[in-house]
């Protein structure tokens, strides 16, 4: 499906992944670009940052909020749904909130896209809904089923729903980049949880591509997931801050070792895709067809402590000064 002349919008459209999603889609052929998000003030600067465009509309409103959704959701063909609470030690803290918004605001997002014809919706997930162990990774995890289940009732109003799952995002809101550079800049010691700590690992601009050209495979139902490279905690902050010493503080709340992506259990319904992984909806009542593909292995896993690709402190270097 081409994006040509689309109305697409995207939920969260004013954090890290909206505003290069929005950028990039200026430099398309796309027809209209909404974004809907809750804070006035981010809309303000990114209007503001962003060139004139007749194609660009702002909504003010919350997921949780299902009637605005459907009236900003009016007309949209393709959507992408990034809205979410995200820090992980405060989802500990404020456990139902982030239900409020994570899961029911991800059902509230479904019910809208339906009710308003949309045609496709990629829901963004994270590498800690795969065998979590915090909350945010639970709402998140909660949120993929609903997303994927969605399909067995949707399919009926014209409306496929998949999920997209991928790694940390450099120097997206949340990332260490930009608390390393500020250390070395202080020319102080760098604080890591623990120095045998691996993190999958990737930029917006590839997650970005990512997400638009899923909507020309999925048919609904899907989760994807991109091959991406692994890198050690302890290699960025040596490239970022090279005359800083680090030490360890502990792994916080709820924080893993090592991140995964897809469990040992999702391995039976994996296929490699080359350039990426799909796992297969669990229950596929609308005729579901499943794509050319090759099985993983029995047992496979895609952690980022085991992963095959792995990014050098040459490598890690060349990515943060692009």
């Amino acid at each position: 499906m081409s994006i040509k002349g689309k109305s697409l919008l995207i939920t969260g459209g004013t954090g890290s992944f909206g505003n290069a999603l929005v950028r990039k889609l200026l430099l398309t052929d796309v027809g209209r670009i909404a974004v809907l998000s809750r804070d006035e003030l981010k809309q303000h600067h990114l209007r503001n940052d962003l060139p004139r465009d007749e194609r660009l509309r702002f909504f003010l409103g919350d997921i949780r909020d299902e009637h605005r959704l459907v009236t900003a959701f009016h007309g949209v063909d393709l959507l992408v749904h990034a809205a979410a609470l995200k820090q992980v030690d405060t989802g500990e803290y404020n456990p139902m909130e982030f239900v409020k918004t994570n899961v029911l605001g991800s059902q509230n997002v479904i019910e809208a896209a339906i009710k308003s014809g949309v045609s496709k919706v990629v829901a963004l997930s994270t590498d800690k809904a795969s065998s979590p162990i915090n909350l945010y990774g639970s709402t998140k995890l909660t949120a993929d089923k609903l997303f994927t289940a969605a399909n067995n009732y949707s399919k009926a109003y014209g409306t496929s729903f998949c999920v997209v799952r991928y790694g940390n995002v450099m120097g997206s809101r949340g990332s260490v980049v930009p608390l390393f550079k500020e250390f070395a800049r202080r020319n102080q010691d760098i604080p890591i949880t623990d120095r045998r700590m691996t993190r999958f690992w990737i930029t917006i601009d590839q997650a970005v591509e990512f997400v638009l050209s899923t909507f020309d495979l999925m048919s609904g139902g899907e989760l994807y997931v991109p091959k991406i490279p692994s890198m050690r905690i302890v290699d960025l902050a040596r490239v970022i801050a090279p005359k800083s010493q680090t030490y360890e503080i502990g792994i916080r709340p709820g924080e893993k070792l090592h991140e995964e992506m897809i469990s040992s259990d999702d391995s039976r319904r994996t296929l490699d895709l080359g350039n990426r992984f799909v796992v297969m909806p669990l229950f596929a009542d609308w005729g579901y067809k499943e794509p050319n593909g090759k099985s993983v292995p029995d047992g496979f896993t895609y952690r980022s402590d085991t992963n095959t690709d792995w990014l050098s402190e040459d490598a890690l270097r060349a990515m943060l000064e692009t």
